[in-house]
This record gives structure tokens, C-alpha cells and sequence, in this order.
């Protein structure tokens, strides 16, 4: 009797984690009715964190300040009293603002600081932020403000919010600071720096909404922001892995929160216990909308195959579009169409046979 682990992240903007996993799981039986099947979905710090860190956990809506300056229903998590978690894309998420909204000049992290400020008042003592899936580019400034930093240009005005006025920017009033002991943890699921030619604002900015003549103007933002970062005791933010996360918005937090910023695979698969049911497994099968090399480099579906291939077991991919890989197993969606649970339980049960050869 097979034992197959089925681990998929969300299909971004379609199906949670849990739903993926379950309609996997569904494949997997129909093709082996006397299969174990393990359920381990899993996320990297953007979307689905919530769901699979916190599966009917304790969760609230408050309104905070979205990316466009209006009020958005954000999500906040307790793991328990004193652990709040959120995904800070429903505060600045690129799904909150209309296509022909989508402008990173100014848009903004606010809401972001509002969420971990609300936490810390009613008594977190750690506060874990995913990252992913913004709208921003102000390496962290909203968020800031929301915690009481100041932003003033070389004239002592106050600047606009988003990465648009950040090269404009001439010194940093410092903000309230947070209780003692309340620790901020970044959950990132990219390598991206802040700064350079592969930097936030290259990589991100066409992403959410920025026109190539703008790239220049929002990388030198961010660039002057470092230099005040470096100015104020921290010269690594520039080129910090993984600050380029969300915009710049996790070297703002490592910054203007004193966030820990660590790899959000990595924390999410020690919460969970991937590697005990990994132990177990003959089969894993992961899955997401798309799978290609990016996939590779610190997302959920990368780190299932890279612990699956390093634990010797097969390993399979299922996703909407696959691209540009070898050496892994893998079936894609046809024609770029959008999967169902239907289809998924069908390229499961598929994948399932080819990958035990029966």
C-alpha cells in the first residue's frame, strides 16, 4: 500500500491550499483506493499562509488603510494570545486595486504597520508578516508611518506615500517603536535584494503597475533610502537577501520594526511537520498555478521538491502551466486554462499512476 504526501501551495487567486490539497488527494484514491494519503499543504509567506498555518484558527477582520489610500478588510491570525500572524497582501495586496489603479509610485504599505501596531497593542509578543503579492514599491515607507516614522524631503516637507517621491526623500523622523520584547518576523519567498540591477523595482515594479520610464525613478528611491539606512546604522539593507521582498517592504520592516526576515518556506515547513510526513511517503505531490524556475528559488512547491529529491523519494509537479524545467517530474494544465478541483483530481490520479509506473 502506497503512502503519497500530497503538499500543494494555493493556485493564487483560484484555490486555497486546503482545497488543492483535498481535490489532489481525491486523484491519488481513485487511483490507488488503498492509498494512504497525507494532506500537507503548505505556503512560503504569501498566499495561503493563513490557511495552512492556522486551519479554522482564530482569525478577525479590521479595517486598515489599503494600498490606495481607502479602507480594506484585512485578515489577522492568532496562533495563540500572544502570536499574531497575517499576510500583509490584505493590506497592500496587488488584488485590492483595479488594473487600471495599479501604480506603484504611489501606493502604499500602511496598512501593513496599522496590522502589526493593532497586534502589538493587544498584547502579541511576536508577530509574524508574510510577504508577498503587494502592490508596493515604497521599500516599507507606509508601513513605517503607520508606526510613527516620520518622511520629510531636504526642505522639511512631508512627502507623498509610495515609491514614487522615496528619491525626494531627506532625512527619517524616528517613529514610536514597539514594547519591549514584541518581535516582528518577515516571511519572505524570494531572494530579490533591494537594491541593483535584479532589485525590488526592476523585478517588481512592472509587476504592479509601473511603466518602464518609472523603473529609474523607483529604484532611485530605494536607493536613497538605503543610503539613509546605512546613514543610521544599518549599510546592509541595500543588498540584504531577500530585502527586496514585497516592494523593499522586508528591509523596511527589518528596518523600521527590527523584523527577523527569514525564509518563509523554511518557518512554515517547521510549523507544520512536512519533514516527519515526508518520512513516510513512497510518492509526493506538490502543485501551484505555475511551476518554472523561479519556483525553485524560495517558493513552497521548490522547497517540497528540493526536501522530496534530497530524501530520495519521487516526486511529482502538478500545475496550471509548467515551464522550462527538466529533471522533474511534472504535468501542466492545457491550453493556460484555468484548473478546477475537477481537473486537478484528474491530473492527480494521472500523475499518481505514471509516477508509481502502474
Amino acid at each position: 500500500m502506497p503512502v503519497v504526501l500530497v503538499a500543494p501551495a494555493a493556485f493564487k487567486g483560484t484555490l486555497g491550499p486546503r482545497v488543492v490539497a483535498a481535490a489532489l488527494a481525491a486523484g491519488v484514491r481513485r487511483a490507488f483506493p488503498d492509498a494512504a494519503v497525507l494532506e500537507c499543504p503548505v505556503a512560503d509567506g504569501g498566499n495561503g499562509l493563513l490557511d495552512v498555518v492556522l486551519p479554522g484558527g482564530a482569525r478577525e477582520r479590521l479595517p486598515v488603510t489599503g494600498p490606495v489610500g481607502d479602507s480594506v478588510s484585512a485578515e489577522l491570525g492568532w496562533i495563540d494570545n500572544e502570536t499574531a500572524i497575517f499576510e500583509s497582501a490584505s493590506a497592500c495586496g496587488l488584488a485590492l486595486v483595479e488594473p487600471e489603479e495599479r501604480d506603484p509610485m504611489r501606493t502604499s504599505t500602511r496598512g501593513v504597520g496599522e496590522l502589526i501596531w493593532t497586534a502589538a497593542d493587544r498584547g502579541a509578543k511576536t508577530i509574524v508578516v508574510g510577504l508577498g503579492g503587494s502592490a508596493t514599491v515604497d521599500g516599507g515607507t507606509g508601513a513605517a508611518r503607520a508606526l510613527g516614522w516620520t518622511l520629510q524631503s531636504a526642505s522639511g516637507e512631508s512627502l507623498a506615500e509610495g515609491g514614487g517621491g522615496l528619491a525626494d526623500l531627506g532625512s527619517l523622523g524616528r517613529g514610536w517603536g514597539l514594547a519591549a520584547g514584541t518581535r516582528v518576523v518577515a516571511l519572505a519567498d524570494v531572494a530579490t535584494p533591494l537594491l541593483g540591477d535584479h532589485g525590488a523595482a526592476p523585478v517588481f515594479g512592472p509587476q504592479k503597475g509601473a511603466r518602464p520610464e518609472e523603473i529609474p525613478r523607483l529604484a532611485a528611491g530605494l536607493a536613497r533610502l538605503a543610503e539613509l539606512w546605512a546613514a543610521g546604522g544599518r549599510p546592509d539593507l541595500g543588498t540584504l537577501p531577500m530585502g527586496g521582498a514585497a516592494g523593499g517592504l522586508a528591509a523596511g520592516l527589518v528596518y523600521f520594526a527590527g523584523a527577523d526576515l527569514v525564509r518563509g518556506a523554511e518557518w512554515v515547513f517547521a510549523r507544520i511537520g512536512f519533514d516527519a510526513a515526508l518520512a513516510t511517503a513512497d510518492l509526493v505531490i506538490t502543485a501551484e498555478g505555475v511551476f518554472d524556475r523561479t519556483s525553485l528559488v524560495g517558493k513552497a512547491t521548490g522547497e517540497v521538491v528540493r526536501r522530496a529529491q534530497a530524501a530520495k523519494k519521487k516526486v511529482a509537479v502538478v500545475a496550471g502551466r509548467v515551464e522550462n524545467l527538466i529533471g522533474v517530474h511534472a504535468v501542466g494544465g492545457v491550453d493556460g486554462r484555468l484548473l478546477d478541483s475537477a481537473a486537478l483530481t484528474g491530473m492527480a490520479e494521472q500523475v499518481a499512476r505514471e509516477a508509481l509506473r502502474l
